[in-house]
């Protein structure tokens, strides 16, 4: 079972006032209020729709710190984090009698000096009785995909590169920093109910979360009476049952974060800022009309998403064409059936499946349903689709995307760079910034003079170059000796226009857009995982911390030298979906050739190149 739907799970039963949820499913739900904060919101949104909500017995859910009328003999379900805040807020909930009945669920554990303050305030308030359970949930994580998720959405920030690599930062507000990363981390592992050995390297924030997860993991495994990992311990304690956890830090590789893409899931993200599975479109004004947002879920139950959010966009233009295609097709008929029936409207319909209960009319009603889903599906893929196209074009991002993958194989000369950095016509400043910084972290032969040139025909063109100052510095300290082994990038080759999409005038007018494909290659990342999932002995892995939890003595050497089958990647100061999808893809790789390999991959934030070289000038700007 994925972690979303142990997720998924534990939310249930929480919605289901902490009952297993009945088997049968058959018996009418409690109906109940659901008070949550940001938090909170954050981690359902992704997982439980509203419809989903409904069906669960909520009949309305409300932020804790909104003004909320009282509603009687109705049970609250409470989701929130145990911050000072938020417990003040409940307290005034009990001293205003706002509810009936209180159920009490902390995203993370609440110390016993606050339990101890709430107790004082409900007896304060005369509401002991009132208050019927108190859980803590360790779900303090957000799940995005079946093998992905992230620690925070709302203050993400609070967790960003910028966060952890600013000049000015206290060691308190670092451990703050790190305290909360290992606190997520650990409800992580208490979901999905199993310890990891875990592997990180030396000498950065990685080394830390590690060996602060490493204790509270031990802390709690040793502890006889508030042991979270029970079932664990009764599966078998094989060594090789047990999941890998590799903690990287951001500064393994940073050039992807900046990388133009071209896949459609890392698009979303990158230009129209996809977030917690969620994008929200501008229509164009129609007519006079004033111009309409479209708010689009992108999640699993949709097949098209599932099974496209990874291929390259022309690959999904296409494939949407396809489907609007076979959607005509069916529709067609429909149209047909109703016809030859003599039905002309829907009310028809019914009067005649009495008199003529056909099996043709039957399958063609049933279908209908599905028919409607599937356009709305079409109809928002298009729209997507169409407004990452316009971007494309308008900032020519199948250039970009083609020359950063040729600085990353080493053919791209120095010429082409100016050219497209001096063009007015190409990019958006930052789109440009973004391209020389790759350049420049991938040549290592760049001389003090040639970096001085760029910077001035970067700052003519308009770009903010403080961040090439903090790149400039980070190079020079950064421990990779040789970071052009580091990328291999693969190159693209044209091929032939989308012939398909422009004979039959599609919806997508694609040309002047090139068709790249890439050839598979893996990143720094993913060459990482490939190194210690399969323990190939490398000095560059000698340098990684082998911890393990359950051990009692405290060893850095292995004990065991198998392969893993799982591992959960996870990377401190931000990650982003073009390195999610390099994982999903080496995984899928290595299981057809009868290797399984399952990766769930993991970050503090989620960062497009925008944001993250915008935490890159911030910190250029304060040296």
């Amino acid at each position: 079972m994925s972690i979303r739907q142990k997720q998924i799970n534990a939310l249930k039963q929480m919605l289901n006032l902490n009952q297993p949820q009945n088997k049968l499913g058959a018996s009418e739900p409690v109906w109940k209020v659901l008070v949550y904060d940001r938090v909170g919101q954050d981690i359902i949104s992704p997982l439980i729709s509203v419809k989903e909500l409904r069906e669960l017995g909520v009949t309305l859910y409300v932020q804790l710190h909104s003004d909320r009328d009282p509603i009687p003999e109705v049970p609250a379900i409470y989701f929130c984090v145990p911050n000072e805040e938020n417990l003040g807020r409940i307290s005034q909930d009990f001293q205003n009698g706002t509810y009936d009945i209180y159920h009490l669920n902390f995203i993370s554990p609440i110390s016993r000096q606050k339990l101890e303050d709430l107790a004082s305030a409900a007896i304060q308030a005369n509401s002991v009785a009132n208050i019927h359970k108190v859980y803590d949930q360790y779900i303090n994580f957000i799940s995005l995909e079946d093998d992905m998720f992230i620690l925070k959405h709302q203050n993400s920030d609070d967790l960003s590169y910028y966060a952890i690599n600013r000049g000015d930062i206290k060691d308190t507000e670092m451990d703050l920093i790190m305290n909360s990363m290992v606190d997520s981390l650990f409800s992580f592992f208490v979901t999905m109910g199993s310890v990891p050995i875990i592997r990180s390297p030396k000498g950065n924030a990685a080394e830390m979360v590690a060996k602060q997860l490493d204790k509270k993991l031990r802390d709690n495994l040793f502890d006889a009476r508030n042991n979270l990992f029970q079932n664990d311990a009764q599966a078998g304690n094989f060594n090789f049952q047990r999941p890998l956890l590799i903690i990287l830090d951001r500064n393994v590789d940073m050039a992807t974060p900046l990388h133009h893409t071209w896949t459609y899931q890392a698009l979303a993200h990158d230009v129209l800022d996809l977030t917690l599975n969620r994008v929200v479109i501008e229509e164009p004004a129609v007519g006079g009309a004033r111009s309409k947002t479209r708010p689009c879920e992108l999640d699993s139950k949709d097949k098209f998403w599932s099974s496209h959010k990874g291929s390259p966009f022309p690959t999904v233009a296409e494939a949407i064409q396809e489907e609007l295609e076979q959607y005509r097709s069916s529709e067609e008929e429909v149209k047909r059936l109703k016809n030859s029936m003599g039905i002309d409207n829907d009310t028809d319909l019914a009067v005649s499946m009495v008199s003529d209960n056909t099996a043709k009319i039957t399958s063609a009603v049933n279908s209908l349903p599905q028919l409607l889903e599937k356009k709305r599906l079409i109809d928002m893929h298009t729209t997507i689709a169409t407004a990452i196209l316009n971007y494309i074009k308008s900032r020519k991002l199948d250039s970009f995307f083609e020359l950063e993958e040729k600085i990353m194989s080493k053919v791209l000369t120095e010429k082409n760079l100016m050219d497209i950095i001096q063009d007015r016509e190409t990019g958006t400043v930052e789109d440009k910034m973004r391209l020389f910084i790759i350049y420049f972290i991938c040549t290592p032969s760049i001389t003090e003079g040639e970096f001085k040139k760029f910077e001035g025909v970067l700052a003519e063109a308009g770009c903010d170059t403080s961040a090439m100052n903090f790149i400039k510095r980070w190079r020079n300290f950064s421990k990779m000796t040789s970071p052009s082994n580091q990328y291999e990038g693969s190159g693209t080759k044209t091929v032939n226009m989308f012939s398909k999409l422009v004979s039959q005038g599609s919806s997508f007018v694609m040309e002047g857009v090139k068709n790249l494909v890439v050839k598979r290659h893996n990143l720094p990342v993913t060459k990482i995982v490939d190194l210690l999932m399969e323990f190939k002995s490398s000095s560059e892995m000698d340098e990684y911390h082998y911890l393990d939890p359950k051990q009692l003595r405290l060893t850095d050497i292995p004990r065991n030298r198998s392969p893993f089958q799982d591992a959960i990647v996870f990377i401190v100061g931000g990650g982003n979906y073009i390195e999610y999808q390099n994982l999903v893809d080496y995984a899928k790789q290595k299981s057809i050739s009868g290797n399984v390999k399952r990766i769930v991959y993991g970050c503090s934030t989620l960062n497009n190149g925008k944001q993250f070289l915008k935490q890159l000038s911030m910190l250029g700007r304060e040296m």
